[in-house]
C-alpha cells in the first residue's frame, strides 16, 4: 500500500493542483511514483514544433530492463532502441534509450513536474498525493548508489543538482533514521552529494527497497546484500553533532584558548579550535 507524506506539500511547494485520482502516473501508486522519481532525474523532455516533442530516458543498456518496465506502465505507444557511441568515457558505449511521443503523456508528466529542456536545477517532489518512498527510490536509481565503500562500511548516496530533491532526501531520511544532513553545492561540479554511511545506510536501504519493489536489479541486490552487515567490533558510532549554542561561542572568544574552552564545554579541541577561527575570521556571528 502506497505511503503520502503530506508535509512535502508544505515545505516544497507554493501550490497544490487537484490530486490525480487514477490512471496513467497516478503517484500514489509505487510503481508510477518509482517510475516518476527515475524519470524526473533521468530523463529529457523536449517540446518540438506544433504538438511535436518527446520524453527520452537514456540508460546503459545493462539497465533495459527498467524501460521495459516503464513501457509496460505506459498506456500509449513508446519504443526502446539501443545503439554504441563514443563517449568521454568509453570508445563504444551502449546505451538503451525509451521514447514516448504522446502529447496527452507528456502532457501529464509535464504538469506533474517534468519540465520541458533543462531541468537538473528545476526538478522538486510532487506537488500532488504520492508514495514518498518509491519517488525517492527512483531518484536514487537514477542519480544515486547504495552498496559497500572500498574499506567495507555500507553507504547510500545521491547526487543531484536539485535543491528541493536534495533537501527532501535529508528531510525524509531523518525521519526514517534520526541522521540529520545539511547539503551545500560542492565546489567543483556546484551539485549536492548527499551520503549515509553505517547504520543510516543499512536503514535507509531496507525502507527504500522493500521486497517486490520495482528497482533496478543491481541496486536492489545491492541494497538488500546490506542487511547482513553488522558493526566490526571496536568501531565505535560517530558522535553526534551538537550545534553550537551562543553562550558557547561567547566562553570561546572570552576564554580565545581553545584547548581550555574545550574542557568546559565538553568539545574535542579540534573543534573549538575550527569554531574559533570561524569566529575570529567572520565566517560565523557570535
Amino acid at each position: 500500500m502506497a505511503e503520502h507524506d503530506p508535509n512535502a506539500l508544505t515545505l516544497f511547494d507554493t501550490g497544490l493542483p487537484a490530486p490525480r485520482t487514477g490512471g496513467f502516473m497516478d503517484l500514489t501508486d509505487p510503481e508510477y511514483s518509482y517510475m516518476f522519481g527515475f524519470v524526473q532525474a533521468d530523463g529529457h523532455l523536449a517540446a518540438g514544433a506544433g504538438r511535436k516533442g518527446r520524453l527520452t530516458v537514456e540508460i546503459n543498456v545493462r539497465d533495459i530492463a527498467i524501460l521495459r518496465e516503464f513501457q509496460r506502465l505506459t498506456p500509449y505507444n513508446s519504443s526502446i532502441r539501443e545503439r554504441v557511441r563514443a563517449t568521454n568515457f568509453s570508445s563504444s558505449h551502449h546505451s538503451a534509450t525509451w521514447t514516448l511521443c504522446s502529447l496527452e503523456a507528456r502532457t501529464v508528466m509535464n504538469e506533474l513536474g517534468l519540465p520541458y529542456g533543462s531541468k537538473s536545477r528545476r526538478i522538486k517532489p510532487p506537488r500532488v498525493d504520492f508514495s514518498p518512498r518509491d519517488y525517492l527510490r527512483g531518484v536514487i536509481d537514477a542519480d544515486g548508489s547504495v552498496g559497500y565503500t572500498g574499506q567495507g562500511f555500507p553507504f547510500l548516496s545521491l547526487t543531484t543538482a536539485s535543491t528541493a530533491v536534495g533537501a527532501y532526501l535529508c528531510f525524509y531520511a531523518k525521519k526514517v533514521t534520526g541522521t540529520r544532513r545539511s547539503i551545500a553545492r560542492n565546489g567543483r561540479d556546484d551539485v549536492y552529494n548527499i551520503l549515509y554511511t553505517m547504520e543510516a545506510a543499512v536503514s535507509l536501504a531496507e525502507h527504500f527497497y522493500y521486497p517486490g519493489c520495482l528497482a533496478l536489479p543491481r541496486k536492489q541486490a545491492s541494497a538488500t546484500s546490506l542487511a547482513t552487515w553488522q558493526r566490526p567490533p571496536g568501531l565505535k558510532p560517530r558522535a553526534k553533532n551538537r550545534r553550537w549554542k551562543p553562550w558557547e561561542d561567547e566562553l570561546l572568544l572570552r576564554s580565545g584558548d581553545a584547548a581550555a574552552a574545550a574542557v568546559e564545554l565538553d568539545r574535542t579541541t579540534a573543534s573549538c579550535s575550527v569554531r574559533l577561527w570561524r569566529l575570529r575570521s567572520g565566517q560565523i556571528q557570535g
